[in-house]
């Protein structure tokens, strides 16, 4: 599964990238939502793993510009935040229809469930 990960801090993408690639994931790392925004309208990802804060473009206005693509429409993602706790988490996930706010920190071990479940959730659609 091709998977684009976007993320201002570093480590947090090296983490990513490092925990799927266990289980043959081809990762993309992106540090703010602007690349990320080119890189997904030209090739478009099978999964988005994004933070919510970032430099440029946050995460939710790329969610948003993701949702307004019809072709983009069914893009699944992940969100991550270190500010679980001031999210609307019932409300982004209806609108944006964000599949799950991950709090940071997180483990590799849940990251790598999430994606499973989309994997196999994607592989049957």
């Amino acid at each position: 599964m091709r998977v684009y990960a976007c993320d201002d801090q570093p480590h947090m993408t090296t983490l990513v990238k490092a925990s799927l690639k266990r289980d043959q994931h081809q990762v993309e790392t992106f540090s703010d939502g602007i690349y990320a925004w080119d890189r997904i309208r030209k090739q478009p990802p099978d999964l988005l793993i994004c933070d919510c804060e970032m430099p440029e473009m946050n995460g939710l206005e790329l969610c948003r510009r993701i949702r307004e693509v019809p072709e983009l429409a069914g893009l699944p993602i992940i969100m991550l935040t270190a500010k679980s706790y001031q999210l609307p988490e019932e409300r982004l996930k209806k609108d944006l229809q964000i599949l799950e706010i991950l709090p940071k920190p997180f483990s590799p071990r849940e990251l790598r469930q999430l994606v499973m479940v989309v994997d196999k959730a994607t592989a049957t659609v």
